[in-house]
């Protein structure tokens, strides 16, 4: 039995170019790159010097914070260039792989016998600790603390995401080990969001409390399941594990592998191919846009990750550590002149002056990275309300993380916040201001001062 989540405020982002529910084996990567800045707060204590030779699972780099938390390697090879920046912070460390991949055996895990500690331990030194993330601060979970839940969304509500329902078929075995393992290490409740009159492996797993959610983006974001489910207090943690990285989890515990695969979806409207490709962790994007009708002459921005919440990465780039999607769209480098003074049939908005997206809620649009204005003071709207399904009030919480007040941050439920909670409110801000990197910030100021 499940209980339900109906969403009403959000916006849906309809745009063109969805994977088409087909998987094809991406090019074999010749290099992996992994960087340390897709885990917020780490900081790497390299082990794998350049000249290293590694199997698929061996420690690159463990966290000087907590020696015990190791990073490894998704791929065999040699590592051949590691970057640095600001005093000799490492911005990168770039892998050759083998063409035939061999795996450190860290041996098949007793799932049965082993009780929290075991597991714990295990995923820390396996490299799958990273995995497991925690609010509050959005950052890889302290070990030392136990939560008092588990959140895991699996559903995908953002703008083109991977169909979480298509790329976990056939992984019911891996994700019910993982499910079960995670299970050992709280007292809690590990909470699963599905969507409605979805076909989700994830429905049928045991120890799990389903929720199926209804409603707008953000309905799939893990924040929204944690606020309508149990909300977090002070002094409280939980944590929230993507729903593919339970299938590496699960797979480690069964067979001893660090089996970084990862089914992405390449999408987007300058994508002539939309389709899913099997790939590894770091790989090189190249090996699956360029292959699959993207003019690498025009004039285009890849982003890892979707629309609202990615990185744009440069077409030498890898994909990122958390990411299972690709989006190629055009580059919005080009301005209409008085385009702010008439009609507008070709964009998404939420007002309705000039711009009529509402008439045509079904309608998919093609739109660039262009802003549509400049930076500037924060304007009072009421539109943040409209597209913000959590209870808080989203423009007091980001002008508190501005004047850094941790008193009202804290009154105001940052606890409980992610960058990605405001990503719809950055979107739609006619200021243009950078909501997600205004709440990483206050979440930082806040991890600082409070801990």
């Amino acid at each position: 039995m499940s209980n339900d989540i109906k969403i009403k405020k959000g916006l849906d982002i309809k745009l063109k170019g969805a994977a088409e529910k087909a998987t094809e084996n991406a090019i074999i990567s010749n290099t992996c790159t992994i960087r340390p800045e897709d885990f917020h707060g780490v900081t790497p204590k390299l082990i794998a010097k350049v000249g290293a030779k590694l199997k698929a699972g061996e420690t690159i780099f463990y966290n000087k914070d907590v020696e015990d938390m190791k990073f490894v390697s998704p791929v065999s090879g040699e590592v051949v260039e590691v970057n640095r920046g600001e005093r000799r912070r490492i911005m990168s460390i770039k892998i050759q792989a083998d063409k035939d991949q061999q795996y450190q055996d860290k041996g098949k895990f007793g799932l049965d016998s082993a009780d929290g500690n075991a597991v714990k331990e295990h995923l820390l030194a396996s490299g799958c600790w990273p995995f497991i993330k925690q609010r509050p601060y959005d950052v890889i979970a302290n070990p030392s603390k136990s939560p008092k839940a588990i959140f895991i969304s699996g559903y995908a509500s953002a703008p083109l995401a991977a169909d979480l329902d298509y790329v976990l078929q056939g992984k019911e075995t891996e994700l019910q080990a993982a499910i079960t393992a995670l299970g050992k290490m709280t007292e809690g409740q590990i909470h699963v969001s599905v969507g409605k009159n979805a076909n989700s492996p994830l429905a049928g797993l045991n120890g799990i409390t389903l929720h199926t959610v209804s409603g707008p983006h953000p309905s799939g974001n893990v924040g929204t399941l944690i606020n309508r489910v149990d909300p977090i207090n002070k002094g409280e943690v939980v944590w929230t594990v993507n729903a593919q990285d339970l299938v590496i989890i699960g797979e480690l515990l069964l067979t001893g592998k660090f089996n970084a695969e990862r089914i992405v979806a390449l999408v987007g409207s300058s994508v002539k191919k939309p389709r899913y490709f099997k790939t590894k962790i770091g790989s090189e994007v190249a090996t699956m846009v360029y292959d699959n009708g993207v003019d690498k002459d025009s004039n285009d921005r890849i982003i890892s990750g979707n629309v609202l919440t990615g990185k744009q990465v440069k077409p030498d780039g890898a994909l990122d550590y958390y990411n299972n999607t690709i989006t190629v769209i055009p580059e919005g480098d080009d301005y209409e002149f008085f385009g702010w003074n008439k009609p507008v049939f070709n964009k998404i908005s939420t007002s309705r002056a000039l711009t009529f997206s509402w008439l045509t809620p079904n309608k998919k649009y093609e739109l660039d990275t262009n802003t549509n204005g400049e930076h500037r003071a924060f304007v009072l709207t009421g539109n943040y309300e409209e597209v913000f399904p959590l209870d808080i009030y989203p423009l007091q919480i980001l002008k508190a993380c501005m004047y850094n007040d941790l008193d009202e941050m804290e009154a105001l439920g940052m606890y409980e916040v992610a960058p990605e909670d405001f990503a719809l409110t950055e979107f739609i801000c006619v200021s243009k201001q950078p909501h997600q990197d205004i709440i990483r910030k206050g979440l930082d100021v806040m991890i600082k001062e409070i801990g």
